[in-house]
């Protein structure tokens, strides 16, 4: 029973703040399969390969040491920053390089970041809520893991992960090559220096007081970066207004269609509506994102063609949507 209630606490809560982040993208929504593909990723491929070679690690630095102290600090502050970020960011660099074409901005540099660091998160969250929390101090100490990895700590791993999909963001939307190869690289570098960060301070101070402080800091950290998330928001609101007003002065869409197009809560409602008003609010955000792509970084990836299609598509769904 109890680790049935770990696997609860550990994912619920997990995909719960995924359907957040996905809520957040407003304008321009990211393929829910390839979201969901990336939320895996978290939860198998990096959390179990993150499991195997912290273990193997900090074996290998006791075996060395003959501490058991140094193995703990070690591994937390050195190996696991960079072993799990790295594997996290693997998924993203995956979707950066195999669907390009959905990595049209710097907040779905920091959808994708934060879904796979909040799959990596559900497993290590049941880990420990089930192995520090309940087989350590019975049910209270469940509940009591419960309410630190969901609560106090819960967005870490996607915070971390986010500064490496915006370095990847960064990447695929400038055309500077030193840019597109080391961006990345620095993204990559930021999310492991605050993870490594997180951890060593929490094993420096201890206790409560070091989880008082270090949430606080994580807190502010946080709101930095929601803060962005909501900056980011209205600059792709902006790109919507400027790219989509040309598609009234065509008659591709109407006045009123332009207008709902600009809600930040239109995709949120337009299913109601019926597939074809959902899928022309989906496609008016996206064919607004190409233009914007097509301006700046001319037809890489063939993006005259793609906005073409999404004319076209608009064309024809127009009619239906009031």
């Amino acid at each position: 029973m109890a680790l049935l209630v770990s696997i609860f606490f550990g994912f619920v809560p997990m995909f719960l703040y995924a359907a957040f982040v996905y809520w957040l993208d407003r304008y321009e929504k990211e393929p829910k399969a390839l979201l969901g593909a990336a939320f895996f990723w978290g939860v198998v491929i990096a959390a179990g390969g993150a499991f195997v070679i912290n273990t193997a690690f900090g074996l290998g630095i006791y075996i060395f040491t003959n501490s058991e102290t140094a193995a703990e600090f070690g591994t937390a502050s050195i190996v696991a920053p960079i072993v799990e970020e790295i594997l996290k960011g693997l998924a993203v660099g995956i979707v950066f390089l195999m669907f390009r074409k959905e990595f049209d901005s710097i907040l779905d540099g920091i959808i994708y970041g934060g879904i796979v660091g909040l799959g990596f998160a559900a497993t290590e969250n049941t880990l420990y809520i089930y192995r520090n929390g309940y087989l350590e101090g019975g049910w209270g100490g469940l509940f009591l893991l419960v309410f630190i990895r969901v609560f106090v700590v819960g967005w870490m791993h996607a915070f971390f992960t986010a500064f490496t999909g915006i370095g990847f963001a960064i990447s695929r939307l400038n055309r500077n090559t030193l840019i597109k190869i080391v961006a990345p690289f620095v993204g990559l570098g930021i999310a492991i220096s605050i993870h490594a960060f997180h951890n060593t301070f929490g094993s420096l101070i201890g206790g409560g007081e070091g989880l008082i402080i270090g949430s606080l800091i994580d807190w502010l950290g946080w709101a930095l970066m929601f803060g962005f998330i909501i900056w980011m928001i209205v600059y792709e609101r902006n790109i919507v207004k400027k790219q989509l007003l040309e598609e009234v002065s065509a008659g591709v869409i109407s006045q009123a269609q332009y207008q709902k197009a600009l809600s930040p809560w239109t995709l949120t409602t337009a299913g109601l509506s019926g597939r074809a008003t959902s899928r022309f609010y989906h496609a008016c955000g996206e064919l607004a994102h190409k233009k914007e792509q097509l301006k700046k970084l001319g037809d890489e990836g063939g993006n005259a063609a793609i906005v073409e299609s999404l004319r076209m598509e608009l064309a024809s769904l127009a009619p239906q949507v009031r």
